[in-house]
């Protein structure tokens, strides 16, 4: 399955080196980050398809009753990627509605850009194997006119503490989101855990959706 850019690059299945300053200036912190990485994507690699499509049918219909939807005009969003929770029947039903859907385009720089999703013809292949909207690029400030921002996580803690891939595109993309915006990541069940390694420049979500548990605010 192919997506847009999650967070840096795509599930290759394994847990990938982090790529970020950080993890040069703070070995010890990299390493618990990607210990936790490695057991997250172990779980979910071995996790049956069908329970995969499962929770990114409750999730999609978790978030689509969040109260923020009723009056947002826009949301920031993702195409999942790899054993990530769908996230395709999710942004479907938000345009269908007719939100305005913004997605990520990867740039060079590992940054992220927006464009708007305008249904399914308007994916075209980008970079590293994902998809990426077709539609003319916002510019990466365009995340700040979201109502809503749901974002890639493979594990969160109940302070919010967020664990990506390690290539720092989202820590980017979600410092430029005002404090009354919610982030939301999406998890699997078992994936909201005591506590998630993170450093100075790792930002933090204020709540999570879990395919059990629907949505939980933190911080």
């Amino acid at each position: 399955m192919q997506g847009t850019a999650g967070d840096g690059a795509g599930d290759a299945g394994s847990a990938g080196p982090d790529l970020s300053l950080a993890a040069i200036s703070n070995p010890e912190l990299a390493r618990q980050k990607a210990a936790l990485r490695g057991r997250i994507l172990a779980a979910r690699r071995a996790m049956p398809a069908e329970r995969r499509a499962a929770a990114g049918r409750q999730l999609r219909d978790a978030v689509l009753g969040l109260p923020e939807l009723e009056m947002a005009g826009t949301v920031a969003a993702y195409l999942a990627v790899g054993t990530e929770p769908s996230t395709q029947g999710l942004i479907f039903a938000l345009w269908k509605r007719g939100t305005y859907v913004l997605l990520p385009v990867l740039l060079a720089d590992g940054d992220l850009d927006w464009a708007s999703y305008e249904g399914p013809d308007s994916l075209v292949p980008g970079p590293r194997g994902l998809l990426e909207p077709s539609e003319r690029r916002r510019g990466v400030m365009s995340v700040t006119s979201a109502d809503l921002v749901i974002a890639p996580a493979l594990a969160v803690d109940a302070a919010g503490r967020r664990l990506g891939r390690g290539g720092g595109s989202y820590d980017r993309a979600l410092a430029r989101v005002g404090p009354a915006v919610l982030t939301l990541a999406l998890l699997y069940d078992g994936e909201l855990v005591d506590e998630v390694p993170a450093g100075d420049h790792d930002q933090a979500v204020r709540g999570v959706a879990l395919p059990s548990q629907g949505i939980s605010r933190l911080g």
